[in-house]
């Protein structure tokens, strides 16, 4: 999460690129998140030498790992003609140039190097990082935006930092949100992933990927949770090759996408320009995770939508719900999604088509649970509120009992300035998700609870919070009517006293 003191950072930054001649506010970005993406491979490297020299120290030697971007000797490229030390070409070592030496460096060896990373293979990453150019206009500003990026309170050692800044800076431009994109917190994005407790056995997508936050929330739980299987060659292939696929209308968020996959030790992801709603895109029943924040609005064309999707969806052209119809069309049978949506969705009685979507999710669908969170958790892009729907794909039914949840804090103030609070549901979320068992003790008057399928069914499939929560009126007792009166009385004797004083002055 972008917080003040990085904000300002950025900010400053952002403004001396302006005051050295760099006035085109894409070409900006671009080349701050290169920079960023550049640094961040140097800083896994060195946690990853860290780590090793570690085990060393305690007799363990396993060897130089295959994988390291930045190897012994020389880099060497006859076609681009280069020939220099991978020490130049790692930003803890390169900081330290002159600026006029570090200039040319990056711009002879540094760029043309990271579009090699992935060798001859025409990954996503080689496709997307072809037309990433070295931009900066001269030496001193490239001296201000390394020193400006070294600082370790702006936090780059975590590399999910970049997705941030990139949107931070977005914003900026006041485009963000202009078709219906935002950035999804990190600690959002973890605790839908939680919900959703991948394995090695998915295949994942998010047909509205951004800056791919889900897919590298998902590749670092399954690193964390998975670690010795990961080894096995089999699994890591699946991993590199298979699991993860993303797709978006955004060229940039492509490139930012296929960089943050890369810093997650992703190999070859599927991430590929594409219109997921449109009627040219017709995968159906691939994949068995979904994990997204899809638009919410935005400009539509009504002609270029799949038909498909406004069957399920009801003949609408919302695209919330024509969403919800792709994740129902592309997910295999026994697939799980989770997914952000507005609380539209959750209690539109106005719209046929919200309560049609509602009714398939119960009906047809295996309706897990519903988690409705507060408004400002989307500040400052949106102020628009949201829920999560959890829901595993059957095509044959199964709902039982929904488990429903009022998030009432996130760990942020709900507001423009989103600063760190001590109020924060989410752990509980995920230690209730985890024993829902526990959950049916739990009564209608606590903030989470279990809801028979029948008691949506009698509420016209809404799923408001406040269609099923109940709330303790406590019962105020008064004292007797007499005894008010006297006390009246006796109020209205001594105004009289006070009266009677004072007119005597």
């Amino acid at each position: 999460m972008i917080t003040g003191e990085i904000k300002n950072k950025l900010d400053t930054l952002w403004n001396a690129m302006w005051s050295n001649q760099m006035t085109n506010p894409w070409i900006d970005i671009q080349q701050i998140t290169y920079l960023i993406f550049i640094k961040m491979l140097d800083d896994n490297q060195i946690k990853q030498e860290r780590k090793i020299n570690d085990m060393k120290s305690r007799g363990i030697n396993i060897g130089t790992p295959s994988d390291f971007v930045f190897k012994d000797g020389n880099f060497v490229d006859e076609k681009l003609k280069i020939n220099v030390p991978y020490s130049h070409l790692r930003w803890s070592v390169f900081k330290e140039f002159e600026n006029g030496k570090m200039f040319d460096n990056l711009r002879d060896n540094v760029f043309p190097f990271i579009k090699t990373l992935h060798g001859e293979k025409r990954t996503a990453f080689a496709e997307f990082m072809e037309d990433a150019k070295f931009d900066v206009s001269t030496p001193y500003i490239l001296g201000k935006m390394v020193a400006s990026l070294s600082d370790e309170k702006l936090g780059l050692n975590d590399k999910d930092m970049m997705g941030d800044c990139y949107e931070y800076l977005l914003s900026k431009m006041a485009t963000s949100g202009d078709n219906g994109q935002f950035r999804t917190p990190r600690h959002i994005i973890d605790m839908m992933v939680e919900l959703a407790k991948p394995t090695l056995k998915d295949i994942m997508v998010d047909p509205a990927m951004g800056t791919c936050g889900f897919l590298t929330g998902t590749a670092k739980y399954l690193q964390k949770h998975y670690e010795s299987e990961l080894m096995e060659k089999g699994n890591r292939k699946h991993f590199n090759d298979v699991m993860f696929t993303g797709f978006d209308t955004d060229k940039d968020m492509l490139r930012i996408g296929c960089m943050n996959m890369t810093l997650h030790q992703v190999e070859n992801p599927t991430i590929r320009y594409n219109n997921s709603l449109s009627s040219d895109y017709t995968e159906k029943s691939k994949y068995t995770l979904i994990l997204a924040n899809p638009p919410f609005s935005g400009s539509l064309d009504p002609e270029t939508v799949a038909k498909s999707l406004i069957q399920i969806s009801g003949g609408t052209k919302k695209t919330e719900l024509l969403f919800l119809a792709l994740f129902l069309r592309l997910l295999s049978t026994g697939g799980r999604c989770v997914s952000i949506i507005p609380v539209g969705v959750l209690n539109n009685t106005n719209d046929k088509a919200y309560k049609k979507l509602r009714k398939a999710l119960v009906e047809e669908q295996e309706l897990e649970a519903v988690i409705f969170m507060p408004g400002g958790v989307f500040y400052p892009y949106s102020g628009v509120q949201t829920g999560i729907l959890v829901f595993k794909k059957t095509d044959n039914g199964g709902t039982d009992k929904v488990w429903m949840y009022n998030m009432e804090a996130d760990g942020f103030s709900l507001d423009q300035k989103r600063e760190p609070v001590a109020e924060n549901d989410i752990p509980d979320i995920i230690a209730r998700w985890n024993n829902l068992e526990g959950e049916a003790q739990r009564t209608k008057y606590d903030k989470s609870f279990l809801v028979d399928k029948q008691e949506i069914v009698n509420n016209d499939y809404v799923f408001s919070f406040n269609k099923y929560q109940k709330k303790k009126v406590e019962k105020k007792i008064y004292r007797p009517t007499a005894e008010i009166m006297e006390s009246i009385k006796e109020l209205e004797k001594k105004f009289a006293e006070v009266m009677e004083e004072l007119e005597g002055k």
